[in-house]
């Protein structure tokens, strides 16, 4: 088995890459429900359904990557040329997605599907071979998990930035809030052009695996006989379905629940996104010491426990209380997040040794289909809620809706959760059965070689 240990640098470069895709992430997870019902004006269920129609074209275009960087390979790489090259595309689409146009609603219906679907295409073109990186950066476990945990950091402190600072901004730059988003946005967009840009630079492929060529339906049998791999498939759509409803519920929970400014709302959502930089680092220290796949067990089976509490507990204009509740319950929710993104690339290995075949690219593909389904689900189900609760835009909301917001804050992604850590059990790689696994076969070894052409720069 081939080591390989990272530079600061290269982690703090790997880690500005996720800061970069996490401008999107913050900005489909925390505020595009409420732009979109607020600020652009969509129905509720119209824009559930958008993001569920947006999901059909991920099933197709995110595995399809996969199999892209898995087919080619550039003079400088089989991943980092695409962070490069997309990078500007990348920037635009956020921009364009957080604009509104003065149409007719039918018109601005048909601006919204064109302008997310271009936003999510672009967002595939550099997720999927970002998230397929950590595989040729080091084969070391703890390097993996270490260089996640800066990623994870970084992303979140991006998401802090983009939460407290767009809606904020959105009201001060412009002539109205709608310009104001698109203004806000396009620096956001900006920032993370040049962060995408720096990952590029500050690192490069290390590992190089051997690809066997194979058909798509055939990979997706061999995928689909690792069950380590469907295990964590599932904790994914689980945990995003929780994650999204929670998250796009923070704003209307902070100004309509708890009856605060539009800069409290963000203040409040963006203190629980700081809770979770917290917990990227304790997740680092913590599984230096206990079981990484027992501390991915029970944190989420926490999180259940104390969204039934917060929801019990905080009753309208309990301000001090839902705060802290809040940042306690994202500070539990985020202790996986490292030890998920590691396992990924070990579920692949596991697969290789099982199999004899590996389908990195369509592994790592199908993990964000798992994502971004989830996401397109939660918020599918969020339009729907919002719409059964009878919420109202910028209006002042019946108890009926203020119950449902506190429900889509807590108890309904919390038992999301949970399912997610129950699920979890069924999970057997840790780092004592991943160094086993590797020592007693060749699933790291005369297939992962390093190569010279990678040391190549864009």
């Amino acid at each position: 088995m081939q080591s390989k240990r990272l530079s600061v640098i290269e982690k703090v470069g790997f880690g500005a890459g996720d800061m970069s895709i996490n401008v999107m992430v913050a900005a489909l997870f925390f505020l595009i429900n409420k732009y979109y019902t607020d600020v652009f004006g969509l129905d509720p269920v119209d824009m559930g359904i958008l993001f569920l129609v947006a999901r059909f074209v991920d099933a197709f275009t995110d595995p399809m990557m996969g199999l892209i960087t898995d087919r080619f390979k550039w003079k400088s790489g089989r991943f980092r040329p695409y962070f490069a090259y997309l990078a500007i595309p990348y920037g635009v689409s956020m921009v364009l997605l957080f604009s509104t146009p003065d149409m007719e609603y039918g018109g601005k219906l048909v601006w919204a599907y064109a302008t997310y679907l271009a936003a999510t295409l672009m967002f595939t073109g550099v997720a999927i071979p970002y998230i397929s990186y950590i595989s040729v950066l080091t084969t070391d476990p703890q390097e993996k998990l270490s260089a996640n945990g800066y990623r994870m950091f970084f992303a979140k402190i991006a998401n802090v930035v983009i939460v407290g600072s767009v809606p904020v901004l959105a009201t001060k730059w412009g002539s109205d809030e709608k310009m104001g988003y698109t203004l806000a946005m396009g620096l956001m967009s900006a920032v993370g052009v040049l962060l995408m840009w720096f990952c590029c630079g500050a690192t490069r492929e290390r590992i190089e695996h051997k690809v066997n060529p194979q058909p798509f339906f055939s990979q997706l049998g061999v995928l689909f006989r690792n069950d380590q791999w469907l295990v964590l498939a599932g904790c994914c759509l689980l945990g995003t379905l929780g994650y999204v409803i929670r998250g796009g519920t923070a704003l209307y929970y902070g100004e309509y629940y708890l009856g605060g400014s539009k800069a409290m709302a963000s203040s409040f959502v963006s203190a629980g996104i700081a809770a979770t930089v917290v917990a990227m680092v304790a997740s680092t220290w913590i599984t230096k010491r206990y079981c990484k796949v027992k501390l991915f067990r029970w944190s989420q089976i926490a999180v259940g426990i104390l969204s039934l509490a917060m929801f019990f507990l905080v009753k309208p204009g309990d301000i001090a209380l839902a705060f802290v509740l809040y940042i306690i319950l994202n500070f539990v929710v985020d202790l996986h997040a490292p030890v998920f993104w590691s396992s990924i690339a070990e579920a692949v290995d596991y697969g290789h040794d099982k199999s004899k075949k590996r389908v990195s690219g369509i592994s790592f593909g199908l993990i964000s289909f798992c994502q971004k389904a989830g996401g397109g689900l939660a918020g599918l189900l969020s339009g729907l809620l919002l719409a059964y609760f009878g919420y109202v835009a910028n209006q002042v909301q019946t108890e009926t809706a203020m119950m449902g917001i506190a429900l889509m804050l807590t108890i309904i992604p919390g038992l999301f959760h949970a399912a997610l850590g129950f699920l979890m059990f069924r999970y057997k790689i840790t780092d004592k059965y991943y160094q086993k696994m590797v020592s007693e076969s060749d699933v790291l070894g005369v297939d992962d070689v390093p190569s010279k052409k990678s040391l190549h720069t864009v």
